[in-house]
């Protein structure tokens, strides 16, 4: 499993179709995260979230499509199934995202007015977990695995990012950022980001088995 976590990495790195949403994910963070100041950084911590929730969606198509079907198939081969390159795919994704995500995550303090204790840090966390695996499950759901047509695929993958991120009571994204940015104490947010992230882990393993199920049904 990691020679094919580090084939995927190194395929995607090729390609460099990484590069947009990891641009727009830095450039919208950094903007928020600099106009910190005296504002609650957990509330920071929540649009970040909201704004790694689409970027993570469109890195998970990107990732999907970084091979065409004969190279997947091959690859698929020679891994021993097509299961384990999309659990491969999935831990890629969700690596890339956190990293990318963690590394704004603790350079906040240098912005904030006030010290960041390790509740804050703890929430931040939560909600960036909870946006990359939100998106990652809609990135799976919407790409070609599910559907081959491409402007299909898009529309989806827009459709799930505009409904989960704006559904204000649909879990587990929007109620996320909605609850960081309405509390000035982390200890009082930490129950709900952590039950909002399991929720996130259950739609993410369910746009896993769902992706396996209709890309192996159809090939």
């Amino acid at each position: 499993m990691i020679a094919l976590v580090r084939y995927i990495t190194a395929v995607v790195l090729h390609s460099q179709r990484f590069l947009p949403p990891l641009m727009l994910f830095a450039g919208v963070a950094i903007m928020f995260i600099a106009g910190t100041g005296t504002s609650p950084v957990v509330g920071t911590y929540g649009a970040v979230a909201g704004v790694l929730f689409a970027c993570s969606t469109w890195f998970t198509l990107v990732l999907v499509a970084a091979e065409d079907p004969v190279r997947r198939e091959i690859t698929a081969v020679n891994a021993g199934g097509f299961r384990r390159v999309l659990i491969a795919t999935v831990l890629v994704a969700l690596a890339g995202c956190l990293l990318v995500s963690g590394v704004l995550l603790v350079s906040a303090p240098l912005f904030a007015a006030h010290p960041i204790g390790a509740a804050e840090l703890a929430a931040g966390f939560l909600a960036q977990f909870t946006a990359a695996s939100t998106g990652i499950a809609a990135g799976l759901v919407s790409s070609r695995l599910v559907l081959p047509r491409a402007g299909h695929s898009v529309l989806a993958a827009l459709a799930l990012v505009a409904i989960f991120a704006l559904g204000t009571g649909l879990p587990p994204v929007n109620p996320t950022i909605r609850l960081l940015a309405n509390t000035s104490d982390a200890l009082d947010a930490l129950a709900g980001t952590a039950a909002y992230a399991g929720v996130a882990l259950l739609l993410l393993i369910g746009g896993t088995v769902v992706a396996h199920l209709v890309a192996t049904r159809r090939d």
